[in-house]
């Protein structure tokens, strides 16, 4: 029997934490949001890995390629090409499922007086821009503002590339050295993954029951559909052309893709993440790039969510967009939902920015609320793990990818 304990892995230990999560919240709801503490520590603590790592990876993945700045460069096109023609299918699969199946019409959308405060803020192209730039690197980080600490480490890395000498690798030597010590952070925080998502889903479950669950469930439906569609037409499609061993790949990834369901949290992935893809064969310089840039620029699922939910918005409104006016909206998410990974509840901030833009009602977005933590945790999901994938194709696609075998920590 011990033996048998001994043996199971941190997913499977994931795993059985998130039915006894699940079980306790419906049969013991009162006490079971008592254990919000316990998730909130431990998201807490993953969020603080994230901006180290990001930062020390990115500019070791960077300044230390400082002899060959323009692979660097290469793989920074290739990579912002690579997220804006998937995040565009992402899109166009969104608006698509939501116009078949329609989960809106017969919707009544709550009174303003009856709805939770929802500020409309209209995100423009032109605050997108302006936000790429930290006032300081102390205040991203302290709100882990992924893009913004994206932008300062590689303008740190080009000036380190700048630098002859012993205070280069000076630099270097810390920078990579925080990365090797932040891995380490990561798995020790780890290993209490199975309390966090236990207490997590107990308190989701006991917050708002399984009963949630038949609340707007063609619109959660719709969702989940899009997502089955983007991951089996476009995911694995790519995976199959770009020779990936889509099956190992899984695997590996598989502990932080329940992390990222159950929890519902980017953060709470992406360290574990970045470590695994290293142990599974991609360059520590192009993981170190690929991931941090593409969780600002290539979210798979929100970007589908923010389709489906803005049209299910205008269909529960009884307001008939044509297909110009959806596909003038298409682009506006498009370009709006860049950099969505550094703002709180990032995609209702989004989605009012852009119902307001279209003269839609913001009643709309306090209705998707009462259901938003189970769609977060789908869309969650299919940006990890499209992220993982585009890191994967890149190092395919730069010749740099080399599989080894599969350690038992990335198991």
């Amino acid at each position: 029997m011990l033996s048998a304990i001994r043996r199971l892995s941190l997913t499977h230990w994931i795993v059985i934490a998130m039915v006894a999560g699940i079980a306790f919240g419906e049969f013991d709801p009162r006490h079971a949001v008592q254990l919000k503490v316990f998730s909130t520590v431990f998201l807490n603590l993953v969020k603080c890995i994230l901006v180290p790592l990001v930062f020390g990876t990115l500019v070791v993945g960077i300044a230390g390629h400082a002899d060959d700045l323009k692979a660097v460069g290469r793989l920074a096109f290739r990579s912002i090409v690579y997220f804006e023609l998937v995040t565009t299918v992402a899109l166009f699969i969104g608006l698509g499922v939501v116009n078949v199946v329609k989960p809106g019409v017969g919707v009544t959308l709550p009174a303003p007086a009856e709805g939770a405060a929802v500020t409309a803020q209209k995100v423009t192209w032109e605050s997108l821009v302006e936000h790429l730039a930290p006032k300081s690197f102390f205040d991203a980080a302290s709100r882990n503002d992924v893009l913004q600490v994206v932008v300062f480490a590689i303008l740190f890395a080009m000036a380190i590339t700048q630098v002859k000498g012993p205070h280069r690798e000076t630099m270097l030597g810390f920078c990579e050295s925080l990365t090797e010590v932040m891995f380490k952070f990561t798995s020790i925080v780890m290993n209490l993954a199975p309390i966090g998502v236990g207490a997590a889903m107990a308190v989701t479950v006991g917050t708002s029951g399984l009963g949630v669950l038949k609340q707007l469930a063609l619109l959660i439906g719709t969702l989940y559909g899009g997502l089955a569609i983007f991951c089996l037409g476009v995911l694995v499609p790519i995976a199959w052309f770009a020779r990936i061993p889509l099956r190992e790949l899984l695997a590996t990834l598989r502990a932080p893709a329940l992390l990222s369901f159950t929890t519902a949290s980017s953060d709470a992935a992406l360290p574990d993440a970045m470590k695994r893809l290293v142990a599974f064969g991609v360059p520590k310089r192009i993981v170190s790039f690929v991931m941090p840039v593409g969780y600002s620029f290539n979210l798979d699922g929100s970007t589908l969510h923010l389709a489906v939910a803005s049209i299910f918005v205008a269909q529960a409104a009884k307001v008939d967009l044509s297909l110009g006016q959806q596909v003038t909206m298409m682009v506006t998410l498009m370009l709006t939902s860049k950099g969505m990974a550094g703002v709180p509840r990032a995609s209702q901030v989004i989605l009012a920015g852009t119902l307001a833009t279209f003269g839609l009602p913001l009643e709309g977005v306090v209705l998707i609320m009462g259901v938003d933590q189970i769609m977060d945790m789908g869309r969650t999901t299919v940006n990890l793990m499209g992220n993982c994938l585009a890191t994967v194709v890149m190092a395919r696609w730069e010749g740099e990818f080399r599989r080894e075998p599969r350690s038992e920590e990335a198991g």
